[in-house]
């Protein structure tokens, strides 16, 4: 049997440290003075100090190896939202999560932050300034927001000030930034296939981008003020960069300081989210012969001509929130680490 070695405050685990945000979540807490260990199914990258463990959410025991004396526990680990398997979802997001909880109780973890999403709450239909006491959507608009309600429950519910486990969970929107495996390379690949002409609705819907460090900064505070005392116990908490910005004008910005065209002709949401939705069903129905992956979805639709912008008002009032990094300047930035997409290139 493994021996038990008492929690330190100051050593945490990342599981998922090897994903878009976990890697940066990791940078940040080395800077901090933590002590860090990463569970992840591979290892991406080295950082002097930093432990890694390779194996599976599912698996206790290699989980339990990676909590050896740890007190914290961030968890953000789960398949890209784009990916549409839904027996994945089901098996890192619900199960992967049931399996970590049940080995930081065993560990003597003492707290979890959980990366959820704002997606929750989302049903593709308009959401504006939406705060967290908003219902969880009855409607999911795809495999991954199903999956990440159950999971932020299941954590919530974990939550036990008597056991000395506690809990907190934060819902980002439309994260971006340097080395972000999703949003620029696929804006940038569906520009290269002439795909980006096209503004979906009016262009006039407003929507939140958050720059990953925010994000991480917004997971280290509620880390750090995560007590049996505090209200952030069992909740969960937006974190925005709360600056709304129209979703088309976002993406032009990104196309442009790449050396693309923006999109510049409109079409009507409701037709366009008509088509999706008999693609998707065409798709469905024709699963069991072909397997077809089409880019073109209601949920994509749906996210790209309705307003979803969150408040982030909990988070400044019960842990001091505040974005560290403008949209301006995130855009800037991401634009920049991206030099070898660039149109000439």
């Amino acid at each position: 049997m493994a021996t038990r070695i008492r929690p330190s405050s100051k050593r945490c685990a990342v599981i998922g440290g090897s994903g878009f945000l976990g890697r940066y979540l990791v940078e940040q807490l080395v800077d901090r003075g933590y002590s860090v260990s990463v569970f992840d199914i591979r290892q991406g990258y080295e950082i002097p100090g930093v432990t890694f463990h390779q194996g599976d959410l599912c698996d206790k025991q290699a989980l339990l190896a990676a909590l050896q004396g740890v007190s914290l526990v961030f968890h953000c680990a789960s398949p890209a939202p784009s990916c549409d398997d839904r027996a994945l979802f089901h098996r890192v997001n619900i199960d992967g999560t049931q399996t970590v909880l049940k080995a930081c109780q065993e560990a003597g973890v003492q707290k979890m932050v959980l990366t959820s999403s704002a997606s929750v709450v989302y049903e593709g239909t308009d959401i504006k300034d939406g705060k967290e006491d908003l219902p969880y959507a009855k409607k999911p608009i795809d495999y991954y927001t199903e999956t990440k309600i159950q999971q932020e429950r299941l954590v919530l519910e974990a939550c036990d000030t008597e056991k000395g486990f506690l809990t907190v969970a934060i819902r980002p929107h439309g994260i971006f930034g340097p080395r972000d495996p999703q949003l620029v390379p696929i804006l940038v690949d569906t520009a290269r296939r002439g795909k980006m002409k096209f503004i979906i609705g009016d262009g006039k819907n407003l929507v939140d981008f958050t720059f990953v460090e925010n994000v991480v900064h917004g997971h280290i505070l509620a880390a750090e003020r995560l007590r049996p005392e505090s209200p952030l116990c069992g909740k969960a908490y937006h974190i925005t960069n709360d600056e709304p910005v129209y979703f088309w004008d976002f993406m032009s910005q990104v196309l442009v300081g790449l050396g693309y065209d923006p999109p510049k002709y409109r079409l009507p949401y409701q037709l366009v989210y008509v088509l999706a939705m008999v693609l998707w069903l065409l798709v469905l129905f024709l699963r069991p012969v072909l397997q077809l992956r089409p880019t073109f979805t209601p949920m994509r639709v749906a996210l790209a001509g309705t307003h979803h912008f969150y408040s982030c008002a909990r988070a400044k009032q019960d842990m001091g929130y505040q974005p560290l990094v403008s949209l301006k300047d995130g855009i800037a930035r991401t634009v920049e680490s991206y030099a070898h997409l660039r149109k000439a290139a």
